[in-house]
Parts: structure tokens; C-alpha cells; sequence
């Protein structure tokens, strides 16, 4: 696979992957490339193929046809000392009931070299008063917060965040966001998964959109969907009623219109163009209108 600018290849080089379920294809021919020390941000629908495409990468799901390259390796058949430069935040639970937040933390840092301080993380993902409670007792958002502390605990190089804020308070969910810039300004390459568009504005240096089983377009999150930015509607009201109009060029006819009411307010005049969730939402939707 071909190298990026400075002669360093990309973090994640994906060509052609091809993975189907009971003769369905969930990903039918996915091209990806993630660049080194970005984070980038997969969106999609349920099913559109977002969690098999992490775990093809983490090298947990065996691929049916397509080229993978994670950090220079085959995730297929990389060892020990690749996993050790990766991190997974998968969406199931990791850790074990009985210990405490603290003792479980203490316990994986033995696995490995470079352990970010327990305390530290405790910090970051907000759970320094539950320090002393048993993950047992934990909540499920409290338990995803446990689940991204391990996911980082070892500084890796490429760390892999599946839906890591679902079931977080809005709190946590800004403590999760400042743990992510953090990771990316210390060099870490982040690829996440999320339903929240939000949480991609905020946190994605390019935004990646699956439907159908490929990637349909992937952008930074502001020119995501430019095309379909171009066009604005311009709504206002008469006598007939609400009048809308859908152009290019939004100037023109407002002076138009202006022009045709010289002496009297244009009530409820508004010029709107189509935001991250307008343009999201026809990106992933059928011919039919319906999004898949």
C-alpha cells in the first residue's frame, strides 16, 4: 500500500475489505486510510458495518477479502508486541466484578511497560470517588468510563474507541472529550465510533460516513456534505401562507424579493443551510428517502 507525506504510512490502510454475515455483506468493498496522530470519526447507522470494521482492525474479526494494514502489520496475523501498541475501548464489558476501580486499574498496569499513573486516570475519565467501589456496583456509564481507563492505560500508538461514551452523563461525556484531545496532542491516533454528531464536530479531525457497506464520503466535519451545503432555503411568509425556496444563490433572491416588498417587513424571513445532522442523514439514506 502506498505511504503518506513524509514517507510515513498511514496508521490504518484498508482496500477492498469485504466481511458478510449468513450471505448478507455487511462491509462490500470498504477503502479507509487514517492518518497518523488524527482522530478520525466513523459514522453510521445500526448495522451499517461500523463495529465490524473496528474489529477487522483489532484484529478480532477475520476478514472475508481486502487488504488491512494497522500500524504497518496485518492485524490477521500480528503478535504480542503489536497488540501492545493498540488500545481497545470495544463495546462490551472488560473488567471483572469483584475488584474495586483502583484495584482493577493496578492490576492491568502489570501488563504493561509504560502504565499511565492509576490516579491519573481516575482523573480523566471522572471516576476518583468511585475509586474504592467494586465494578460490580458501578453503573453502566461509570463502567464505560472503567472500560476507556483500560483502553488508554498503556499509551498506545493507535487506540480503537467503539460507542465509548453511550450510557455517560453529559458530564462524563466532556471529560471523555478532553481525555481524546489529550491522547491526540501527545501523538496518539484515534479512531472512534459514535451516534452522537456532536461528539465528531468536537472531537474529529476528519469525519468518515458508512452506508451500504463502504464509505460514502469523508471530510473534516465542517466540509462534510459540501455539495449538499451549497444549496440554501430561503422561508418566508405571506399572504398565501409559508413560501420556501431552495437555491445556490440566496442573495439574489432576497434582493428579489426585497425589491417586490419596498415598503413592508418580510415576515418571518430566515436563509438556512443544512447542518451536520441534515447532510449526515441524507448521506446514509436510500434512494427511498429512508436512512439505512
Amino acid at each position: 500500500m502506498p505511504t503518506t507525506t513524509g514517507g510515513l504510512a498511514p496508521a490504518v490502510e484498508v482496500r477492498g475489505l469485504r466481511k458478510s454475515y449468513g450471505g448478507k455483506a455487511v462491509l462490500d468493498g470498504l477503502d479507509l486510510e487514517v492518518r497518523r496522530g488524527e482522530c478520525f470519526a466513523l459514522l453510521g447507522p445500526n448495522g451499517a458495518g461500523k463495529t465490524t470494521t473496528i474489529e477487522v482492525l483489532e484484529g478480532v474479526r477475520r476478514r472475508d477479502a481486502g487488504e488491512v494494514a494497522v500500524l504497518g502489520e496485518d492485524p490477521a496475523t500480528a503478535g504480542r508486541a503489536w497488540r501492545a501498541r493498540i488500545g481497545v475501548v470495544s463495546q462490551g464489558e472488560g473488567a471483572g466484578q469483584a475488584l474495586s476501580v483502583r484495584e482493577t486499574l493496578d492490576h492491568f498496569a502489570r501488563y504493561t511497560s509504560t502504565p499511565r499513573p492509576t490516579d491519573e486516570l481516575l482523573a480523566a475519565v471522572g471516576l476518583k470517588e468511585k475509586a474504592d467501589t467494586r465494578v460490580g456496583r458501578l453503573s453502566g456509564g461509570q463502567r464505560r468510563r472503567l472500560a476507556v481507563a483500560l483502553g488508554v492505560q498503556g499509551r498506545p500508538e493507535l487506540v480503537f474507541l467503539d460507542e465509548p461514551t453511550t450510557g455517560m452523563d453529559p458530564v462524563a461525556r466532556r471529560q471523555f472529550w478532553q481525555l481524546v484531545r489529550d491522547l491526540r496532542a501527545g501523538g496518539t491516533t484515534v479512531l472512534l465510533t459514535t451516534h452522537y454528531l456532536d461528539e465528531a464536530a468536537e472531537l474529529a479531525d476528519r469525519v468518515g460516513v458508512i452506508a451500504g457497506g463502504r464509505l460514502v464520503e469523508v471530510a473534516p466535519p465542517a466540509e462534510l456534505g459540501a455539495a449538499l451545503r451549497r444549496e440554501a432555503t430561503v422561508r418566508w411568509r405571506d399572504d398565501g401562507g409559508w413560501r420556501a425556496v431552495p437555491t445556490e444563490t440566496p442573495a439574489a433572491v432576497l434582493r428579489d424579493l426585497l425589491a417586490a416588498h419596498p415598503h413592508a417587513e418580510v415576515l418571518g424571513l430566515t436563509v438556512t443551510r443544512p447542518d451536520l445532522e441534515d447532510v449526515y442523514l441524507q448521506l446514509v439514506a436510500t434512494p427511498g428517502g429512508e436512512p439505512r
